[in-house]
């Protein structure tokens, strides 16, 4: 049975915005006190589609933060509540299962990745109201999860379906960033699982792959924002594993530019 709909319901826009302005300071602490209190607020006006909000943002702050524990907890009451909104089929439900997939891709829980991947790219193809950026990102990180399985032909293709969507989307050159230095790490794990491949091969495209994402990072068109902050952040590794030290030194201090005027 449904759940009937609340009498009241907790402001989404300005529990995303609030949390956005914490994440902007890397307040990671402060942005679990915004979350927790109002998954408490959400729960006691009995607002479902605000507490599957709520819990899908916390599934995604326990996986940046590394607590697997805590992003299974909320992954799990998640997908329950989809299941009592009747949103197994919506968007929002596509958007639950990329979340608790990405999530579970980071904690090393693949099998279950994938089939939650599919799922979700089932929903997404199937509405026409599903966002570009939505499936961007879908196929970026259901990617992750093949490589993860060793199932690289599905994961290069997927990186493809990414990169055209994202093609589509403003600012998308950020997300195709991430894409390519995802590709790289691809290139990497399938040369290491085939030793006898020759290796100045696999080089040459990982350079290739890295030096189109420094040039997406530079478009001028982007907004130095937070979420570009944020990019530089999470990219920066990428580039120091691969030897570019000072791109990775380069994003860092942009990063830290950014947080520091914010």
């Amino acid at each position: 049975m449904e759940r009937p709909m609340p009498m009241q319901s907790i402001p989404q826009q300005r529990v995303a915005e609030k949390l956005d302005e914490y994440m902007s300071h890397r307040d990671y602490a402060g942005a679990e006190r915004h979350l927790q209190y109002w998954l408490a607020e959400a729960q006691a006006i009995g607002d479902g589609r605000g507490e599957l909000m709520v819990r899908n943002e916390l599934v995604g702050h326990f996986r940046k933060t590394g607590n697997a524990e805590q992003a299974f907890k909320h992954a799990e009451a998640a997908l329950g509540l989809l299941d009592d909104l009747g949103f197994s089929e919506s968007i929002s439900a596509g958007t639950t299962y990329t979340n608790i997939a990405t999530a579970y891709n980071a904690f090393g829980r693949d099998a279950e990745s994938l089939e939650l991947f599919q799922k979700a790219l089932a929903v997404y193809k199937a509405s026409p109201h599903t966002a570009p950026q939505l499936l961007g990102g879908l196929y970026n990180n259901m990617a992750l999860t093949c490589v993860a399985l060793g199932r690289f032909d599905e994961a290069f293709a997927l990186y493809r379906e990414a990169l055209e969507t994202m093609s589509h989307v403003e600012n998308g050159e950020l997300e195709q960033a991430i894409t390519y230095l995802n590709m790289a790490d691809a290139v990497e794990s399938q040369a290491n699982s085939n030793p006898q491949d020759d290796d100045s091969i696999a080089e040459h495209e990982i350079e290739r792959l890295l030096d189109t994402a420094l040039e997406l990072l530079d478009t001028p068109s982007v907004p130095r924002d937070g979420y570009y902050a944020f990019v530089c952040e999470k990219c920066a590794p990428a580039f120091g594993h691969h030897g570019y030290f000072l791109a990775d030194e380069d994003l860092r201090a942009r990063a830290n530019d950014i947080y520091a005027r914010a």
